[in-house]
C-alpha cells in the first residue's frame, strides 16, 4: 500500500486525468492497489493498513482477520451494500456486536476504496474514540444518561439524548450532528464506551473533535474515580 502521501499523489494524478472527484478517483487507486497485494503474504499487512487495526486485535475480537472478513463480505456482495445493510449482516449473521460490526463495516469500506479515513460513504466525516474505566458499566452508562452527571464532565456544547439502551445511546449536537456511544461491560467492575461523533463536514472538524472527546473522557475518567 502506498505511503499517505504517495497515495495522494497518485489519486490527485488520476483526477487530473479523469476529471473525477478525489473518493471516485481514490477508490479506483485503493481497489487496484489491493488487487496488486495478490492473496498471500503482503495481503494481509496492506488489509490491516487500510483498515486501520492490526489483524491482530480484530481476530481476538472478531474471530477474523481482515482477509477472511473481506473474503466473507464479498461473498454476500457487501461492497454493494450500503453501510447499514453491511454492518446489520456482521452483527445478524456472524454474531458481532455493536462496535465491533462497525469496526469491521468500516475497516471494509475503506479496503474496497468506498472512504477515506474518517469519512462516511455519504462523503461526510466523523471523530471516534474510546475509553476503558474502572467502574461497572452501569455506572459508566449512567454517567452519560443522567443529564446532572453528564454536566459535570462533558462541556463544551448542549446536547440531548435521542435514544438509551443498556448498552448504547446516541446524543443529538446543538450544531446537528450526532454522538453514537456503545458501552461493554469487561467484567464486575470494569467497563468501555466508545464513540463515533458522526455527520462532520470536513477532516479538520473531525481532527478537532477528536481531540475535544479525548479531553472529555479524560474528565469522564477523573469523576468516576472520585465515585
Amino acid at each position: 500500500m502506498p505511503r499517505k502521501k504517495d497515495l495522494k499523489r497518485v489519486v490527485r494524478a488520476r483526477m487530473k486525468k479523469t476529471g473525477e472527484a478525489y473518493t471516485a478517483a481514490r477508490s479506483h487507486v485503493v481497489r487496484k492497489t489491493v488487487a496488486k497485494a495478490g492473496p498471500a503474504g503482503s495481503a494481509p499487512v496492506a488489509y490491516a493498513t487500510i483498515a486501520g487495526m492490526s489483524d491482530l486485535t480484530l481476530k481476538e475480537k472478531t474471530g477474523r482477520t481482515w482477509e477472511r472478513w473481506v473474503q466473507t463480505l464479498d461473498r454476500h456482495g457487501a461492497d454493494q451494500m450500503p453501510h447499514r445493510d453491511i454492518a446489520a449482516l456482521v452483527n445478524t449473521e456472524y454474531e458481532i456486536d455493536g462496535w465491533w460490526s462497525q469496526t469491521v463495516t468500516v475497516g471494509y469500506e475503506r479496503i474496497k476504496g468506498l472512504r477515506a479515513r474518517g469519512q462516511r460513504r455519504d462523503g461526510m466525516y466523523e471523530a471516534s474514540k474510546s475509553r476503558t474505566f474502572n467502574v461497572p458499566v452501569t455506572t459508566l452508562f449512567e454517567a452519560w444518561a443522567n443529564a446532572r452527571i453528564r454536566a459535570r464532565w462533558l462541556t463544551g456544547s448542549s446536547v440531548r439524548v435521542r435514544t438509551a439502551a443498556p448498552k448504547s445511546m446516541r446524543l443529538g449536537w446543538s450544531d446537528g450532528t450526532i454522538v453514537a456511544i456503545w458501552f461493554t461491560a469487561k467484567g464486575p467492575s470494569k467497563s468501555s464506551v466508545a464513540l463515533t461523533h458522526t455527520k462532520l463536514s470536513d477532516r479538520g472538524t473531525a481532527d478537532h473533535l477528536k481531540q475535544y472527546w479525548t479531553e472529555q473522557l479524560a474528565a469522564l475518567g477523573e469523576l468516576l474515580a472520585e465515585r
